[in-house]
């Protein structure tokens, strides 16, 4: 299991938790699969930015798998 801080390790599709901006100050996480990387940059130390197939959006914290 990986963080969610470097763009390469996330693909279309990956599981992922993400925090949703709502849940940052609880650490709440919620599970889905990435349906668009949002996040431009190669790392962000919060997290890369997706949005999952559900429409959430948040950072990632934790990949699951592809």
């Amino acid at each position: 299991m990986m963080n969610g801080q470097e763009r390469g390790h996330i693909s279309i599709g990956s599981e992922v938790h993400i925090v949703l901006k709502k849940d940052q100050r609880t650490g709440a996480l919620t599970h889905g699969f990435v349906e668009a990387i949002l996040t431009k940059s190669p790392f962000h130390s919060h997290g890369i930015k997706v949005r999952l197939e559900d429409g959430q959006v948040g950072r990632v914290k934790e990949i699951l798998g592809e």
